[in-house]
């Protein structure tokens, strides 16, 4: 049980330690914990909301299509998940004073994001039978998403708080990680609608190309992170 423990909190300890390093104005540890907390808090109501939706759409609950993966990967997965989350990310900086910088909209958002990614990743470890390979799996791709996604979401509502753009800023602060999300988990979705004769190589083909998409979301979220850094420099 330790070692499972260990193993889906660490990948979101690393990140979450990597991007308040990365903060140049540390924020308030106390407001951080409280936006851990509510990324695990919101990993409840998130799994009751899939549920319903998932059964709504899927006579067993379930997609077996190639639509259908994509379905549901945007409808039960992406939308109810990302909007949870800005809830969550709502509730902690609504009332924050120290929230006065371009950064500390990512610093939030990731916490919340990691809190969500670390308490989904401990319940999927304990369902595995093959708990190792899975955590391995999900420390290289599915945590780092959760943290890719939660800059996106970050990004664009502190250029929205502080008066960017605002109605363009305020659209992007969800559509931005819900499209995010929706391709990752639309590519590995999809692949397992295919009919038995082709799934392996589908498989292998939907691997590499959430391995590249990965990679390009690592980048952008950098890209994301030195930008909001500029605009505290410039201010």
């Amino acid at each position: 049980m330790i070692s499972i423990l260990i193993t889906g909190i660490l990948p979101a300890l690393v990140l979450w330690l990597y991007i308040n390093w990365r903060d140049p104005q540390r924020e308030p540890l106390g407001k951080l914990l409280k936006a851990l907390f509510w990324g695990m808090a919101i990993c409840i109501p998130v799994a009751l909301v899939e549920e319903i939706v998932g059964a709504i759409l899927f006579d067993d609950g379930e997609s077996h299509s190639v639509i259908g993966g994509v379905v549901n990967a945007f409808f039960v997965a992406a939308i109810p998940e990302e909007t949870f989350k800005l809830i969550a990310l709502w509730i902690v900086v609504r009332h924050n004073k120290a929230f006065d910088e371009y950064f500390d909209g990512i610093t939030y958002a990731v916490s919340v994001g990691l809190g969500f990614a670390a308490f989904e990743n401990i319940l999927y470890l304990f369902d595995s039978e093959d708990w190792q390979i899975v955590g391995i799996m999900r420390a290289l791709l599915a945590v780092p998403g959760h943290y890719a996604f939660a800059v996106l979401m970050g990004y664009y509502y502190s250029l929205r708080h502080f008066g960017i753009n605002r109605f363009r800023n305020g659209i992007m602060t969800i559509a931005a990680p819900v499209f995010a999300h929706g391709v990752y988990d639309g590519i590995l979705m999809a692949s397992e609608g295919v009919s038995e004769d082709v799934a392996a190589g589908v498989g292998l083909v939907a691997f590499v190309a959430v391995v590249i998409f990965s990679f390009k979301l690592q980048k952008n979220a950098l890209r994301k992170i030195k930008g909001l850094i500029e605009k505290d420099r410039e201010r």
